[in-house]
């Protein structure tokens, strides 16, 4: 046959290659990465969690993965808008796979996904993390606090995920103010942007509400997420609910009134200035979803995300046109 053609996600010798591929063909994995799970000069591995059980109102997140990756092809064919660049010039990607959780056994899901995070970690690679529900969020911060100290977080979300809370519960809205209790999140150096629900406490979180982005702007949101966050390790969770329901319908708790697409990938775009040491986007429900348009836009998230740490380890981005 020639030159290697298709099936990239097993036939890559190497992570920053590429192999010609069909779109609409071959092995799904996340911009055709390789699969592998050995991390030796990696830069970022992209984990897959396909996990729902601690939704409180429309399941089918746990599908969330598969569909992400499937979102993510047409991202590999091109040089990444608007970087002008292809990431892969200075950053090694993998897609890990999933992490194996045992959902009948609800005890052990928390410790199963935080200690694969943190063997990712200790490898030196950073970690994506596709989900799966908002729960998952909590033991990824686990793993990185584990690594980095507390986390100055960014959550980009609909909800803020503070409500009441005890010692044994599994739930998607309570997890954030237990990894604040919890000390691994340093709330003073962090950020919710895009909340369109009430909470009685905000945790010591500085809280810019979707009305207060819509008013003043992603820029002023930026600059005050980077100036909280300062020189300290970021984590980025970003709950694809903080779509309006316009422009992502396949959610579980969907709420009107929320981020654009355009506005949401400004805002990732623009966290160049900051420590990015992990991410994690959730909350992608295929089932409710039309056209694969909350999956596309997940997809774009999570590598644009991948274009800014491109950019910080030392690709240019081209200057062509009015970016």
């Amino acid at each position: 046959m020639g030159e290697a053609r298709g099936d990239s996600a097993f036939r890559l010798g190497q992570s920053r290659e590429r192999l010609p591929e069909m779109t609409y063909g071959g092995v799904l994995s996340f911009l055709r990465r390789r699969y592998s799970r050995d991390l030796a000069g990696v830069d970022v591995a992209v984990m897959g969690v396909p996990y729902d059980a601690a939704v409180t109102y429309r399941p089918g997140c746990r599908l969330g993965p598969r569909a992400i990756r499937a979102a993510s092809v047409q991202l590999a064919e091109l040089k990444a808008f608007p970087f002008g660049f292809d990431l892969l010039e200075s950053l090694s990607v993998v897609d890990f796979g999933d992490c194996w959780i045992d959902p009948h056994h609800p005890e052990t899901v928390a410790r199963d996904i935080e200690a694969q995070a943190s063997e990712i970690l200790a490898a030196g690679a950073r970690l994506l993390t596709l989900g799966g529900d908002h729960f998952v969020s909590w033991p990824l911060l686990g793993a990185h606090a584990e690594r980095h100290g507390p986390i100055a977080l960014i959550q980009v979300d609909a909800h803020g995920d503070l409500w009441p809370d005890d010692p044994g519960r599994v739930d998607h809205g309570t997890m954030m103010g237990r990894a604040i209790r919890e000390g691994l999140v340093d709330p003073g150096a962090s950020t919710q942007i895009g909340i369109r629900t009430f909470h009685d406490t905000t945790e010591g979180l500085e809280v810019l509400t979707a009305p207060w982005v819509h008013r003043n702007g992603i820029g002023k949101a930026l600059d005050v997420a980077c100036r909280r966050a300062g020189s300290r390790p970021v984590y980025l969770s970003f709950d694809i609910d903080a779509l309006d329901p316009a422009f992502a319908p396949g959610t579980g708790t969907p709420v009107p009134g929320g981020l654009a697409s355009w506005q949401a990938l400004e805002l990732v775009r623009g966290l160049r200035p900051l420590d990015l040491v992990g991410m994690d986007i959730v909350e992608v429900s295929p089932p409710f979803d039309h056209a694969e348009i909350t999956a596309l836009a997940a997809a774009h998230l999570a590598h644009d995300w991948l274009c800014v740490l491109a950019e910080k380890a030392g690709v240019a981005r081209v200057d062509v046109g009015h970016l």
